[in-house]
């Protein structure tokens, strides 16, 4: 694998196919834990460990794992990765581990941890599988923490639980921003954002074809029956 494929694939994540920003997934966990950068810092770097450990060890066993089983085994993998870091920051950052809830333990149904197994962890190798996993959490990361930035700072006039005097003495913030429709507002304008800087064209439709895909050449389903359509 050269150098600039493992670039391509580490790059991706960050804005051409950003988890959040462009392919709308784990839309749940970044509306419920962006009110506060904290938050969604550890929201971010808990689930990209998950992430990297499940498509690293998905991919190890992708050759012994039947295909008619396969989402179950996707998900008992996640789950028990989902259980290490869980028990890890309940020992070792309490306040975080309260500020997340039951949200750390719903990491486990996260659509872009599964997404990522069954759409890549599952078709490449290791080393591919772990550049994909670090790619797309730096990106869900980056996304999440664009969001509580913009969210606890002009919602609630603070920054990471510091207060920011100009803007609560001068009455310059918004309440609504750090509420549900405010989540939704602020996820629609960075995603409008986002589509502008890049004038819409980040994902081209082949990629998420047969066409695009790694395994198009060994596929019995839907790329045989492409094929045979052509």
């Amino acid at each position: 694998m050269s150098k600039q494929n493992n670039m391509s694939i580490l790059l991706k994540g960050l804005l051409r196919e950003n988890p959040v920003f462009v392919l709308i997934l784990g839309t749940c966990p970044t509306l419920a834990t962006t009110t506060s950068v904290d938050g969604a810092l550890g929201m971010g770097l808990a689930t990209m460990a998950v992430l990297i450990c499940s498509n690293i060890v998905i991919s190890l066993l992708r050759k012994f794992i039947p295909d008619t089983v396969r989402i179950p085994c996707y998900i008992v993998v996640i789950a028990g990765f989902v259980t290490v870091v869980q028990m890890l920051i309940q020992a070792f950052i309490p306040d975080l581990y309260e500020t997340l809830g039951v949200y750390l333990a719903l990491i486990t149904v996260n659509c872009i941890i599964l997404g990522r197994a069954e759409m890549f962890a599952g078709k490449n190798s290791v080393g591919k599988s772990a550049l994909d996993g670090i790619g797309m959490g730096i990106g869900f990361t980056i996304a999440l923490l664009a969001m509580s930035t913009v969210r606890e700072v002009v919602g609630a006039g603070s920054f990471a639980g510091n207060e920011i005097p100009f803007l609560v003495e001068n009455g310059l913030t918004i309440g609504i921003l750090i509420k549900a429709p405010g989540g939704l507002m602020v996820y629609g304008l960075l995603i409008a954002v986002v589509n502008k800087i890049t004038k819409g064209k980040l994902i081209k439709k082949k990629e998420f074809s047969c066409e695009g895909c790694p395994s198009a050449s060994s596929c019995h389903g839907g790329c045989s029956a492409e094929k045979e359509d052509k």
